[in-house]
């Protein structure tokens, strides 16, 4: 089993549209709630930037463990996430950014026979190391999409005023 180009290549480049879709914003701006009891964009990026510290874990247990299962991920409970929404938007881009860099390098480089091992996640069950990847990648991407809707809005009420 080895890595598809599709993975990798959302593994080491999908992150940094982040760059472009926030591009222009102020910090005031991405840390303001724009539908109520839904998180900011900031907040959207801390979740983004935290969860790759989780998954980073998740997955080195699979590599060294037999058959983990996880509980789900919830952000609210993760004292990373709390401590994090009170940095600054560009030290939370700089970690996720580094963190990430690291980690695409050290996943990019397992043996073929890594990507087979297992872990079990609450929802959708056994998955090995593949899913587990793409998974990671498929929820960070719905949650750039979130950012994305965001941010236009801003944009559009910062044209109008």
């Amino acid at each position: 089993m080895h890595i598809s180009s599709s993975i990798s290549t959302r593994l080491q480049y999908q992150h940094k549209s982040l760059v472009d879709i926030i591009d222009g914003l102020t910090d005031e701006q991405a840390r303001r709630p724009i539908i109520t009891g839904k998180w900011s964009i900031f907040e959207n990026i801390v979740h983004l930037q935290t969860y790759q510290h989780t998954f980073i874990k998740r997955i080195q247990e699979i590599l060294t463990g037999e058959k983990p299962s996880f509980p789900r991920y919830t952000a609210d409970a993760d004292p990373l996430f709390l401590d994090n929404c009170e940095r600054s938007i560009r030290e939370v881009m700089h970690d996720m950014l580094t963190i990430r860099k690291e980690m695409a390098g050290e996943m990019l480089t397992f043996k073929d026979a890594d990507y087979s091992k297992t872990g079990s996640h609450p929802l959708f069950g056994e998955m090995n190391i593949l899913q587990w990847i793409n998974f990671f990648l498929l929820h960070e991407a719905h949650h750039l999409f979130v950012i994305f809707k965001l941010a236009a809005e801003l944009k559009r009420e910062a044209k109008n005023l």
